[in-house]
């Protein structure tokens, strides 16, 4: 496709959270790579694929959302972008289109374009973690997806198991940088001083969890605060809530560094002593960086009591 004289690929890319965005950006700049510059992308992504120059069709924070109460008063916003982003894929006729995570969006998409009769490549990044809950997915997936790339080794059995084809692609926190931040730089940076222990708590990247977290976290710091003296905190967050979580930690001790870009991130990483989390990937790249965490999660209590009758597994992180 990228041969002398012939037109470049046009690739339609959706990404609907954060997380997805950050893979986003870097199948972006691969793409790029690979192709010597002469690949076109399009679609739906936030800052990390701005950052390679993609231009969104529709706000990233109009679909960043998780949980069934979360979703509810959302889902007429929600069901027309989906609308929306399959109309200006029939539109503008891309050579395939990639869907990353946010299955309850992006599926919706890849099953609309079948029932449309459209048979572009369809293929979709970051598997449903179908070995802990609703295996049937997998074989919903195969009814709509050309190929699926998975970030865990153990994963493609699952699908090929159905007829979906499966490339293993690693997981891109290895490649992140989060084992390569700068603890002086951070500390300079913000008049830390060498004597000062610095928490980095990260309460997550959709409204819903951050709401539910920072006060947990904030709470948790309480406790800390007469037994730790100095100390810092750290709080890396992205631009979809980090007006919110500004917001939501005025008051909290240690003085808290609210911080934007994965650079920042994992400098704050680097001059941790621990750090708290929201269940994520944010879990190992803080596992690559060698930072003793605590994780924890708190669901809406509709979300939670659906979720305890079909998870499979105890214990959740990532």
């Amino acid at each position: 496709m990228t041969g002398n004289g012939e037109e470049a690929p046009f690739i339609f890319i959706v990404a609907g959270e954060p997380s997805g965005d950050a893979l986003g950006g870097a199948l972006i700049r691969a793409l790029r790579k690979r192709t010597g510059g002469r690949v076109r992308v399009a679609g739906i992504g936030g800052e990390s694929m701005a950052e390679q120059g993609f231009a969104s069709l529709v706000p990233l924070s109009d679909l960043a959302v998780a949980g069934i109460a979360e979703v509810l008063p959302r889902a007429p916003l929600i069901l027309r972008r989906v609308r929306e982003t399959v109309q200006a894929i029939r539109q503008l006729r891309p050579d395939a289109v990639v869907t990353i995570d946010s299955s309850g969006f992006s599926w919706r998409i890849a099953h609309r374009l079948r029932r449309h009769g459209e048979r572009l490549p369809l293929i979709h990044y970051v598997a449903p973690m179908v070995w802990a809950w609703r295996p049937g997915r997998a074989r919903r997936m195969a009814r709509w997806y050309d190929h699926l790339l998975t970030l865990l080794p153990f994963e493609p059995p699952y699908f090929e198991a159905v007829g979906l084809a499966c490339s293993y692609v690693g997981h891109p926190v290895i490649e992140s940088g989060a084992d390569r931040g700068d603890a002086a730089r951070f500390r300079a940076s913000h008049g830390i001083a060498e004597d000062e222990l610095v928490l980095t708590v990260l309460p997550g990247s959709r409204g819903g969890e951050v709401r539910r977290l920072l006060p947990v976290f904030g709470a948790a710091l309480r406790q800390l605060d007469p037994m730790i003296d100095p100390f810092r905190v750290a709080v890396p967050t992205v631009e979809t809530v980090a007006d919110e979580v500004t917001a939501g930690i005025a008051d909290w001790p240690g003085r808290p560094i609210v911080l934007r870009g994965a650079a920042a991130k994992y400098d704050a990483f680097a001059a941790s002593r621990a750090a708290m989390a929201a269940s994520g990937t944010v879990a190992l790249e803080l596992a690559l960086a060698r930072v003793p965490m605590v994780i924890a999660y708190r669901l809406n209590r509709l979300t939670q009591i659906v979720l305890d009758w079909v998870v499979k597994v105890r214990q959740v992180n990532l």
